[in-house]
């Protein structure tokens, strides 16, 4: 009883004294539980069910992440194309954001915001990626198809959306092309916030070259955005759905394209299987999660 009202008296005081910081986010907290934390309870509880949307719904257990599992070849093609693209345009447009990002920070004032609106603006043009529908076209006007066979590399039109072979290749190359996005911002942010009185230091401290700058002060010096960077990049890599199914079609052939994320939308948005689409969420949501801990625990030894 008396520790009871120990907490009570503590968390009295600790109101009073920051009452109108907690009223400021309150809007914010409650947008998050609404339309964050609440969808993914519903999702959990709902991944345990069959679920049609006309029919309430009914508790089958572990059912539908057995049949996930054990008995889905397609989701686990798609959970092999998901990490085939993880791993390569995860890394790699971390890295590629970083780097043009520490290039065009050398830059001056307008050439750098110049700069940074061409590295910017494909990931916030909509369907900008729906251009390489005509360098990558099956037929004669294609460009590459009709460049290959000008030069006289080919005779024929490559089929390159209808082909399995390159359906994969396309992908990663498009992705890594719409990948420059927010982290490249919070990236340039995060370099135009380093103190430039740690380079001094680190002068007279014997640091001697870019390298060691960047190793022992800009990157410790923005581990925030590198943090913010590595969640949006592992978020992005792991769900994409729009570019393989505007592109190569859904389904793709031989499911070359497939990904988790469209596999999601087959059973979601189209059979209305909402049971067994919510236990496929929640498979991906702790794919995001477990990575997102080991990246950021890779980070936070930096410096």
């Amino acid at each position: 009883m008396k520790e009871t009202k120990t907490r009570k008296d503590g968390f009295t005081r600790v109101w009073r004294e920051h009452r109108e910081k907690y009223l400021l986010i309150a809007p914010f907290a409650a947008l998050f539980v609404v339309f964050t934390l609440a969808p993914v309870l519903v999702s959990i509880v709902l991944s345990f069910t069959s679920f049609n949307l006309f029919e309430p719904p009914k508790f089958v257990g572990l059912d539908n992440y057995i049949n996930l599992l054990a008995f889905d070849s397609v989701f686990l093609t798609a959970v092999k194309n998901t990490l085939l693209l993880a791993v390569i345009t995860g890394p790699a447009s971390y890295l590629l954001c970083f780097i043009f990002a520490w290039l065009i920070n050398e830059l001056p004032a307008k050439v750098r915001a110049f700069m940074t609106l061409v590295f910017y603006a494909p990931s916030i043009s909509g369907n900008a990626y729906l251009m390489w529908k005509l360098f990558f076209s099956s037929d004669m006007y294609g460009f590459f198809n009709a460049w290959a066979m000008k030069l006289g590399l080919i005779t024929a039109p490559i089929l390159w959306f209808e082909t399995k072979e390159f359906i994969m290749p396309i992908l990663i190359i498009v992705q890594l092309w719409m990948s420059i996005g927010v982290s490249f911002l919070s990236f340039i942010a995060g370099l135009q916030n380093v103190d430039p009185s740690l380079y001094e230091a680190g002068a007279i401290d014997g640091i001697k070259n870019r390298w060691q700058e960047l190793w022992h002060i800009t990157l410790p010096s923005m581990k925030p955005q590198l943090m913010f960077g590595a969640v949006m990049q592992i978020t992005s890599s792991l769900s994409i759905s729009a570019i393989s199914i505007d592109l190569v079609g859904f389904p793709s052939v031989d499911y070359a394209g497939h990904t988790i994320l469209t596999h999601l939308h087959d059973f979601g948005n189209l059979r209305f299987e909402m049971g067994y689409a919510c236990a496929i969420a929640v498979a991906l949501f702790f794919m995001m999660m477990i990575t997102n801990i080991i990246v950021q625990k890779l980070l936070r030894r930096i410096g």
